[in-house]
């Protein structure tokens, strides 16, 4: 989607990009961070409680499971509608922006 200054008050040296989002998507997105700040509450409480340490371990792979999951999904968004149309107005410079991206995932 286009990407807008946030107000003409925030314009010069600072601004804040934004992308509109589907609601289905800004709902599945939220559902799963909530999942995952649950999930990290509960292993919190865990090490409070002195819990095995495999078992903690494998709470905390389950959660960077479930950020993983927001990423890629976040980036196929990106993907499917700020980079195909920054591509289409013949900004190729949206493909050095992917390519960051994805070396920041690997």
């Amino acid at each position: 989607m286009p990407e807008k200054n946030a107000s003409p008050a925030s314009e010069g040296c600072c601004h804040q990009k934004a992308t509109p989002r589907s609601e289905a998507l800004k709902r599945d997105v939220a559902c799963r961070i909530n999942r995952a700040i649950g999930q990290l509450g509960g292993i919190k409480s865990m090490v409070e409680d002195d819990r095995y340490c495999a078992d903690v371990l494998t709470q905390l792979v389950a959660v960077q499971s479930a950020v993983k999951a927001v990423s890629r999904e976040i980036m196929q968004d990106h993907l499917e509608t700020c980079v195909v149309e920054r591509v289409q107005a013949g900004d190729t410079e949206a493909v050095d922006e992917v390519m960051q991206l994805l070396r920041k995932f690997m």
